[in-house]
């Protein structure tokens, strides 16, 4: 199983959010690059970039981040927000991005997932960020009314390489991640699952692994690998 160290992008610094609110934003790093040097140093095998202005935004804003991040090391990246069009998404993927995920277009614009899965299969993420099992776009800030299982379900036979599942009202409180959400999502696609939001201790980890026969195949983690909650040498060990 993966674990996914999270770079929350904002303003060019290294940031974790409350709940997805911008304005309860945290900087942990100024120099995401150098934040990506210390994963990638310590044996994380990939990592989950955001651009979260450029979520709000629809278009990407923390290039420059990105770019340094890609510059400094060597391991696969993931990467997500403001991928809105087929141009930005092989943009990323000529300059050296592992993975896109998309997001907000999943829900308004299936036939650009599609065409994106078609030309780069392998490559397209589908990002899945919910408030109460409904999915949530435009940088969390509308909530449609459609069920997250509604969405993964729209791209189970298009090559999705996974479907990110992210429980926002878990995310950055340390509460614990919705794994029986994740799991029961997990449990009705052939599409792999990552989990994302909540995550707060090695626990947390163990039991995202014990969920992985529900199809679940690896966790993102943010706040509590920044504040020490979890060393990241014993989340890899968890994991493993």
């Amino acid at each position: 199983m993966i674990l996914f160290p999270a770079i929350d992008l904002k303003d060019g610094a290294c940031v974790r959010l409350l709940r997805g609110e911008m304005d309860q934003a945290t900087v942990f790093n100024t120099s995401p690059a150098d934040q990506a040097r210390r994963f990638a140093e310590a044996g994380c095998a990939w990592l989950h970039v955001v651009d979260l202005n450029g979520a709000f935004a629809g278009r990407p804003v923390n290039r420059d981040a990105v770019a340094l991040i890609l510059a400094a090391v060597s391991v696969p990246i993931q990467l997500g927000g403001g991928i809105r069009d087929l141009d930005t998404i092989e943009a990323w993927l000529d300059q050296g991005i592992r993975r896109v995920i998309l997001g907000t277009v999943a829900l308004r614009d299936p036939g650009l997932v599609k065409e994106a899965c078609r030309r780069h299969p392998g490559r397209i993420a589908v990002g899945i960020d919910a408030r109460a099992g409904l999915v949530a776009v435009e940088g969390w800030a509308e909530t449609s009314q459609m069920t997250a299982v509604e969405l993964a379900l729209r791209y189970e036979d298009l090559g999705v390489a996974a479907i990110i599942h992210t429980d926002i009202d878990r995310d950055g409180v340390m509460a614990g991640p919705n794994i029986a959400a994740t799991a029961a999502l997990a449990e009705r696609l052939t599409t792999p699952v990552i989990v994302s939001g909540g995550v707060s201790c090695l626990d947390d980890l163990r039991r995202i692994k014990a969920a992985g026969p529900s199809g679940i195949i690896g966790a993102i983690a943010g706040r509590a690998l920044y504040d020490g909650r979890i060393e990241l040498a014993d989340a890899l060990t968890a994991l493993a």
